[in-house]
């Protein structure tokens, strides 16, 4: 026994200090690789293996993991340390800096809640509606903010509008057992009233025979008869059978509220696991359409330009117009399975939008979102100066170099110098400048919702956002993260690592590009299941440029829909973030999202296999192999 608990004992310590364990053992296993083979490539993919150790397992912090590179390359003579510390700040870094800035005044003057409420009141309330009106306005602000921000911005709008479904449920069901309950007490009322009357009636009539019968006898007999022999005696003698209650079966009476939930009926369990699940998924499916709509997006675009820097090709616009389709589709096929697997196939009755067959509940459920709307007030200056932003960002990003027609970088001499990144930083320094107060005080009437509310009150010359706010949104970690991955691209590149295992992946040139990259799209979005998504990307992307480098197929038609499966980690709540989130406010279990996300996985990974083969072919020119991508390999054997 007492060895069995020591043993007990120090398995659970182990299992305590696993992390730890793991971090200290897995580079120590693996350092004969670059002492029995001293190399560059062995020693790139010694620092390559232990940091995607480290990213894959969680050991340390991601943002940690990621500055490996930073002291094991200059240690192992692979880079320079200024060359690794330049890899860790890019042009996508300040892109994603301008982009959170106009996120933070979206967030502090609450446009993102005036936007998805408003979406929501088109839509309706009834289930099917509702469902496809929160997906929109999540599909919409994901599209500029991250899924985490817009995950954790539009479920409160949604809970709050599924518990006065809930209270508005438990309402009825009471009001339903209440009014049942009265008709049988007023029914057997009734019934105890008419018949006490025929009883009464029956001894009253019973009484007087009694009575009748008895002065017979006594006149016959000529006897007096006792008064203790008065009607109680004919009463106990007088030839009637006991009687008896008629005792009648009241109506059943109506099922009452389910005491082992906190949901009225199972009905509204499955709306409420409908609507949870589908907003993690519009948060993803909104992601895929812009370039800065994910980190994963960003890495692809950074270490997809080091790469091939005279591509040319993956700007904002293309990027936008090859993934605005796939989104579509994948919002309304998401959306007609998370229907048919919760709410059934009777899409006349959730989706119908005429008055007349709404319900109290939904009627109930449509002016609480008024309720929430009216709160908000009319729209203030800041949120205005907000969306011309928003539009003006929109705007500028789509005509710089568009492709079809001339863009406005034309109108400067030097070309090449302006990016995306220019117009996101230029924007967002303005909006720590532009007052968030009306130039006309008189008609000032914004509201200001920020920490900062009554400090801004008394300077009147306060910015639309503070420092605070910036930091409050800026994801350093992702940023960190990206870095790390840029180093590791880097490193590969420079010691030949990328094409040693490009001459690994040989056997499979007799493969057709398309069924490589379905092969690829299965294994990204498997392993991203259990790994983050932006470590998942860093490992893979050098290795399937090698890939198709190697196979002479166009990088594009494998590193694109890599890039968006390995967004598709909805199965578990560990797969990335808004799964997190929705599954913490405890309407759905992991069953639910197992079997659900199986089913958006299929559909993501179908929809970017069709989006590949068709329309991305003439988009990106994918049936050659470009010169381009010849690049990497003049470079790597310099």
């Amino acid at each position: 026994m007492r060895l069995e608990g020591a043993r007990m004992d120090l398995i659970k310590k182990i299992w305590t200090a696993r992390k730890l364990i793991l971090v200290v053992m897995i580079p120590l296993s693996l350092l004969p690789l670059p002492l029995i083979h001293p190399c560059s490539e062995s020693s790139c993919a010694y620092v390559l293996i232990v940091t995607a150790v480290y990213w894959v397992s969680e050991a340390v912090p991601l943002g940690a993991a990621a500055l490996v590179p930073a002291f094991l390359y200059p240690l192992f003579g692979v880079l320079k340390s200024s060359e690794v510390a330049s890899e860790y700040f890019k042009d996508t870094t300040l892109l994603l800096m301008g982009v959170i800035c106009l996120a933070a005044s979206i967030e502090k003057w609450n446009l993102h809640k005036r936007i998805a409420l408003r979406m929501v009141m088109i839509a309706g309330a009834k289930p099917g509606m509702l469902v496809l009106g929160f997906m929109c306005c999540t599909v919409f602000l994901s599209m500029w903010l991250s899924n985490t921000s817009t995950t954790a911005m539009v479920m409160p709008i949604a809970e709050a509008v599924l518990q006065q479904l809930i209270c508005t449920g438990i309402a009825d069901s009471l009001e339903d057992s209440l009014t049942v309950d009265t008709q049988d007490e007023e029914s057997d009322k009734e019934e105890n009233q008419e018949s006490s009357k025929n009883r009464l009636e029956l001894l009253d009539r019973k009484h007087n025979e009694k009575h009748h019968v008895c002065m017979l006898s006594e006149e016959l007999n000529g006897l007096t008869l006792k008064p203790g022999f008065g009607p109680e005696f004919c009463k106990e003698s007088n030839g009637y059978l006991p009687e008896a209650p008629i005792s009648i079966p009241a109506p059943p009476k109506k099922p009452k509220i389910r005491r082992d939930s906190q949901y009225p009926t199972n009905r509204d369990h499955m709306i409420c696991k409908c609507l949870s699940l589908s907003i993690t998924y519009a948060a993803t499916i909104g992601g895929l359409i812009t370039i800065t709509g994910t980190s994963t997006n960003l890495i692809f675009s950074e270490q997809f330009n080091n790469r091939y820097p005279e591509a040319k090709v993956i700007n904002f616009g293309t990027w936008f117009i090859f993934s605005l389709p796939i989104a579509l589709i994948m919002l309304m096929l998401t959306w007609i399975w998370l229907h048919f697997l919760f709410l059934g196939c009777n899409f006349r009755e959730t989706c119908s939008l005429s008055k007349k067959r709404k319900t109290r509940r939904e009627i109930l459920s449509e002016k609480r979102i008024h309720e929430e709307y009216q709160k908000l007030g009319p729209i203030s200056y800041p949120e205005v100066v907000t969306g011309i932003f928003f539009v003006l960002m929109t705007v500028l990003w789509f005509t710089r170099e568009p492709g079809f027609v001339t863009g406005w970088t034309s109108l400067f001499e030097k070309k090449g110098y302006r990016t995306d990144a220019t117009v996101s930083v230029l924007l967002g320094f303005l909006l720590f400048l532009i007052p968030a107060r009306k130039p006309w005080p008189s008609a000032f009437s914004s509201e200001s919702k920020g920490d900062d509310e009554e400090e801004e009150e008394e300077d009147p010359l306060a910015p639309m956002i503070t420092w605070k706010d910036f930091q409050r949104l800026m994801p350093w970690e992702i940023v960190i993260l990206v870095g790390g991955g840029y180093a590791l691209a880097a490193g590969c590149k420079v010691s030949g690592l990328s094409m040693w295992i490009g001459r690994q992946l040989e056997p499979m040139s007799g493969l057709p590009p398309w069924a490589v990259t379905l092969l690829a799209c299965l294994l990204v979005s498997t392993v991203t299941e259990f790994a983050s998504n932006p470590a998942t990307l860093t490992v893979f992307l050098p290795i399937l440029s090698a890939l198709s480098e190697t196979l002479h197929i166009n990088p594009l038609h494998t590193l694109i829909p890599a890039t968006m499966c390995v967004s598709f980690g909805v199965m578990l709540p560990v797969g990335n973030p808004p799964n997190a989130i929705v599954f913490s406010y405890g309407h759905v279990q992991i069953s639910d999202m197992v079997k659900a996300g199986f089913g958006v996985n299929l559909i993501g990974v179908f929809v970017v296999m069709l989006a590949i083969m068709t329309w991305g072919e003439p988009l990106f020119h994918l049936s050659e192999f470009p010169t381009w991508a010849l690049m990497p390999n003049v470079t790597g054997s310099l």
